[in-house]
């Protein structure tokens, strides 16, 4: 396990703008809804092929994912996972499971020519990543986790449950109980998701917007100015109403625990970033994939939290990729086309 040095930190790459993007069309099923997956290509199409896994599930992607790395080294692929950000139909749940998602990496890969890639997720876009590497590990340069979930049930309760981060928070936490009337508090995920769907839109907003407040209540080590985070309505809904489809759901890998099949990963190059305040994916989930992959490079990184965003979080990931690069150097002309 390693510390940062204390140096100047760095800060994201400048902005980038794809040189490509596309949707991933699936065709409808019987009465199961079609769906159009948006991905979109950025920096050197001969560098390091990277994927970027957005959390949530259902946050989607942003700006600002395409800039942990060198654009001049890597071939950056970003999409947004069924239901969210560009792709189609906003907020369906129909055939969005964990193994749809694999399924949608490895067409992607397959359209785009590509062999082997780098994956790099944080949260649930850690989840995710080790759920693709475990069964693709042939198509898997290394991974770079960030804030690690491993989907159990008792990861989604800390988030979720009066026991749980709402012991560090308790005011913000009676704020979200607020929305919900005594015998739904027993069981606040179910009550969540009804309100969601509720045929009331002010209902809806309502629920997402608390849900919101929670989040970031415990996202970050340093609170944002509320005034300066932009939100829109629908993707918002559409954000928890695909997280708690896959909490209520155990991240629809229960039958298959993350830390009990990791056989596949036992020589993949993994890095493990980690806030040591990160109140939503707490420490221990981390240090215990640490201790299960022994070979992986654990940072933990002082007075951080959750969110990517944190100047010392930034820091730590650029200079993983940048590592990444020079330790791939060699082998950039296998990634030619």
């Amino acid at each position: 396990m390693t510390d940062p040095q204390n140096l100047p930190l760095r800060p994201l790459y400048p902005e980038l703008t794809p040189y490509a993007s596309a949707f991933l069309d699936i065709p409808a099923i019987d009465d199961l809804s079609a769906h159009q997956v948006y991905f979109e290509c950025c920096g050197n199409p001969e560098g390091i092929p990277v994927i970027y896994l957005h959390g949530g599930p259902g946050s989607a992607c942003r700006p600002q994912h395409r800039r942990y790395f060198n654009p001049d080294k890597y071939h950056i692929i970003l999409f947004d996972q069924r239901g969210c950000g560009r792709s189609l139909p906003l907020g369906e749940l129909s055939r969005n499971t964990t193994q749809d998602l694999i399924h949608d990496m490895e067409t992607i890969r397959q359209k785009l020519g590509i062999d082997k890639w780098l994956i790099f997720g944080g949260s649930w876009g850690s989840t995710l990543g080790i759920c693709y590497s475990r069964e693709h590990s042939s198509h898997v340069l290394a991974m770079v986790l960030r804030g690690v979930f491993l989907g159990r049930q008792q990861d989604i309760e800390w988030v979720y449950n009066k026991d749980g981060a709402a012991q560090l928070f308790p005011s913000q936490w009676q704020s979200l109980m607020h929305c919900l009337n005594p015998i739904q508090q027993m069981a606040p995920l179910s009550a969540f998701m009804s309100a969601l769907q509720s045929t009331e839109p002010e209902q809806r907003l309502a629920m997402a917007t608390s849900l919101n407040d929670w989040q970031s209540a415990i996202g970050r080590l340093e609170q944002q100015n509320k005034s300066a985070m932009l939100i829109d309505e629908a993707q918002l809904m559409a954000h928890f109403k695909i997280q708690l489809h896959y909490a209520l759901n155990q991240c629809f890998i229960s039958d298959r625990p993350l830390l009990s099949d990791l056989d596949a990963l036992r020589l993949l190059p993994t890095w493990l970033i980690q806030g040591q305040y990160d109140l939503v994916c707490p420490t221990q989930q981390s240090w215990a994939l640490h201790q299960a992959l022994p070979h992986s490079k654990l940072t933990m990184i002082h007075l951080a939290g959750h969110a990517a965003n944190e100047d010392s979080v930034v820091d730590a990931l650029v200079s993983t990729t940048d590592e990444i690069a020079a330790q791939f150097a060699s082998l950039t002309t296998l990634f030619a086309k």
